[in-house]
């Protein structure tokens, strides 16, 4: 594996880093093919329990890479880049995206398949999908809706506006804002809070959520306790840690 998508691992929290900061880190099949490397090993990974998906430089990504599509992508299959990114929101732990900068069109598909998003205030977001008479094939429709309502997504697509931090974290696109300057240690601090909690619960949880997303009430509380996972291997210690605190 090249460098165009680092990991760099530090007590748990693997740090996934989109790596052509003299490109803006635009998208290319190169890229996606080694992001899909390392979230596979991820996977398999059990000394990781949370994931940051960042990018290199000034921004996050300023998208898709137009010259790769201008010259015809070799993709491995047909919605590859979407199975990738399926792939990834599917991962058994929990996944930020953290955002600074340019996040527009296939890079605000990219962060919407991460679990939530974390926004410095220089994040800017947008689909210009509809600018470049193109539609999205990595997740957009599906993604985007479920996130901000349909009425928003529809006029954030049809649109094409170039959003701020402040109203990517009005309307739910963005979870957290945060200034620039105190991104870094927002990242740390968010990772470290996410670790703190059992992995067995984070990973149910999702489960949880990705299966009962879009059910109606009563079947989603039957599901709820019909495919209960029960209780983590850590429960008990962490249970019994709490019960030995002293008083205050």
């Amino acid at each position: 594996m090249s460098d165009l998508v680092t990991r760099a691992d530090k007590d748990g929290l693997a740090v996934l880093t989109l790596n052509r900061p003299d490109k803006l880190n635009s998208l290319t099949v190169g890229m996606f093919r080694e992001l899909r490397e390392h979230v596979s090993d991820l996977y398999k990974d059990d000394t990781i329990g949370c994931v940051v998906l960042r990018g290199a430089g000034k921004c996050f990504s300023a998208g898709h890479d137009l010259a790769d599509i201008a010259e015809g992508e070799k993709v491995p299959s047909r919605g590859w880049h979407s199975e990738t990114l399926r792939l990834m929101e599917r991962l058994p732990k929990p996944v930020i995206a953290a955002v600074h900068g340019h996040c527009y069109t296939g890079a605000l598909e990219v962060a919407l398949a991460a679990d939530f998003i974390l926004a410095a205030e220089s994040a800017r977001f947008g689909d210009t999908h509809a600018k470049w008479a193109l539609t999205p094939v990595w997740g957009m429709s599906q993604r985007l809706p479920r996130r901000v309502g349909v009425a928003t997504a529809k006029r954030l697509m049809f649109t094409a506006e170039m959003i701020s931090s402040a109203e990517a974290f009005r309307i739910g696109l963005a979870e957290k804002v945060v200034p620039d300057a105190e991104f870094e240690a927002a990242i740390e601090a968010l990772g470290k809070q996410i670790l703190a909690n059992s992995p067995f619960s984070h990973a149910a949880n999702k489960r949880l959520l990705e299966a009962t997303d879009a059910r109606d009430m009563d079947s989603g509380l039957q599901w709820e306790v019909l495919n209960c996972e029960g209780v983590g291997p850590d429960m008990q210690a962490r249970i019994g840690a709490f019960m030995g605190k002293p008083k205050n």
